[in-house]
């Protein structure tokens, strides 16, 4: 058996476009066009990878889209004054700032003083609070596109098992809670398995869908699943370099030989990060929405 790939490209692809016309009809009929701000404090090379692509994705949306790129030894004081103008400007209807962030700021001060209903990335202890009990406005990127992955390749949720290898508060601990909700696309069983757990295979081979975000190259192999499990792989590791000078990736799970053994799996890369920036559009324009009533 060949595994049927669940491409994160192709499904991002289709939301974009359902987002494009969404934006175009808020415009026409409500004059109002979706406002994100990207906050980056820095230079990590990796940042700027990200920021820009969400910067570039939000303009070929036609969302109202603003980049503020601020200096490494910025003072936090002057960060929280600038998060908090944003939360005043009726033109803006998403916040992220960017982490990492540098030492000498709180990442916790600073996320607390997003407007929870401006907190696109969904990880305001508020938002956090709606999630886990089943009224969540925005759900954090990464697990709502591993979500959307699943139901749009009409994956069975509902009273399936669900084994989550990974804690974190961007990952694990919200895609767990959203798959134990009593609600579409979720109703499922779940258990979240960590670096504390004794026999993690005993667990992942229990798994009708293995979410996998260990942050480990190949941490998975092909023992440690079942015939027919799906694979939603999150991590992304480098693992060499190409002749070219390109950087060699794989996921948290071994796929040459998982690929033979399940009934689906994500790729790495074209999985779920594609998704990532995609469930952050998608937040901002529910943001939007809220706005006008609709």
């Amino acid at each position: 058996m060949s595994a049927r790939i669940i491409s994160g490209t192709e499904i991002a692809s289709q939301i974009r476009e359902e987002i494009g016309k969404e934006v175009a009809e808020m415009k026409a009929r409500h004059e109002i066009e979706p406002g994100l701000v990207t906050i980056i404090v820095g230079k990590n090379p990796a940042s700027v990878s990200y920021v820009t692509a969400k910067q570039k994705t939000a303009k070929e949306l036609g969302f109202y889209s603003v980049q503020e790129d601020m200096p490494e030894d910025v003072s936090e004081k002057a960060l929280l004054d600038m998060i908090d103008r944003y939360n005043n400007d009726p033109k803006i209807h998403g916040i992220l700032v960017q982490l990492p962030l540098p030492g000498h700021i709180n990442e916790k001060k600073v996320i607390y003083s997003l407007n929870p209903d401006k907190d696109v990335d969904g990880f305001h202890p508020v938002n956090v609070g709606r999630l886990m009990i089943g009224e969540a406005r925005f759900y954090p990127c990464t697990p709502y596109g591993i979500q959307q992955m699943l139901m749009r390749s009409n994956i069975k949720i509902d009273g399936a098992e669900v084994v989550v290898v990974g804690r974190s508060n961007i990952v694990g601990k919200p895609i767990a809670m959203m798959l134990v909700q009593k609600s579409v696309g979720a109703n499922a069983t779940v258990t979240m398995c960590h670096t504390g757990t004794r026999d993690l295979a005993f667990h992942t081979k229990r798994a009708d869908i293995l979410i996998v975000a260990a942050g480990r190259p190949k941490a998975i192999t092909a023992d440690m699943v079942k015939e027919g499990v799906v694979v939603i792989d999150v991590g992304v590791n480098r693992i060499g370099m190409t002749p070219e000078g390109k950087a060699k990736l794989c996921g948290d799970v071994d796929f040459d030989a998982l690929k033979d053994k399940a009934s689906a799996i994500t790729p790495v890369p074209g999985g779920v990060g594609p998704m990532t920036i995609t469930m952050l559009m998608l937040n901002t324009v529910k943001a939007a929405k809220s706005v006008i009533g609709v």
